[in-house]
């Protein structure tokens, strides 16, 4: 299973992190070994700076190479939310040296997964979601605000790997991320339901 994740995918996160907005999906992997078992997220002892990033997440239900934009909602039938953890002081000192991110963002427990459900329940192109820390909304994203959609980010992925049945496709965080501390409460909502919730230690 591969977690692949797209980065820079709200104007207004990219602006946030003083990024240049992309004119392609910017893209990096994390290991099947990020996803976090249990509600339990241990700040690690490498990182001073780890921030909360929200994400729908798009589990792929049917695999394929060069797929296209007009098919690609073949591909997938659920959709959730999900946690990308990044240890941002680690993230920037890579990022000032031009090198890979995978540190800051592929380390254990660092991909949250929450429940999955029909996407024919949603309009995608309208769907809101939020992240809530200690009860106070710190995220509030909305799938319209996408620079590349589901679809599109699928036929563009597939380009390069093939996708396979069970692949986890991250796609973007809206403006909001920030530093998690112990004791933190995170909850996730996908329009007004909860998706998931995590005890930071």
């Amino acid at each position: 299973m591969k977690i692949i994740c797209i980065g820079r995918n709200y104007s207004e996160h990219a602006k946030e992190l003083g990024n240049a907005i992309p004119e392609k999906p910017v893209i990096f992997m994390k290991p099947d070994t990020a996803v976090l078992k249990g509600n339990d997220f241990y700040i690690p002892e490498f990182s001073d700076d780890v921030h909360y990033e929200l994400e729908v997440v798009v589990k792929i239900s049917k695999g394929g190479k060069y797929i296209q934009k007009e098919t690609a909602h073949k591909h997938y039938e659920e959709i959730g939310l999900g946690i990308d953890f990044t240890a941002r002081d680690l993230q920037s000192d890579l990022k000032s040296k031009g090198l890979p991110w995978e540190l800051a963002k592929g380390f254990d427990g660092s991909a949250v997964v929450g429940n999955f459900f029909k996407k024919d329940n949603y309009d995608l192109q309208n769907l809101n979601f939020s992240l809530l820390k200690n009860k106070e909304k710190v995220q509030n994203g909305n799938t319209k605000n996408m620079m590349f959609a589901i679809d599109d980010i699928i036929a563009f992925v597939s380009q390069y790997f093939t996708l396979r049945v069970g692949d986890l496709i991250f796609t973007g965080t809206p403006e909001g991320v920030g530093k998690v501390s112990e004791n933190d409460i995170l909850e996730a909502y996908l329009e007004d339901e909860k998706t998931l919730d995590i005890r930071i230690l």
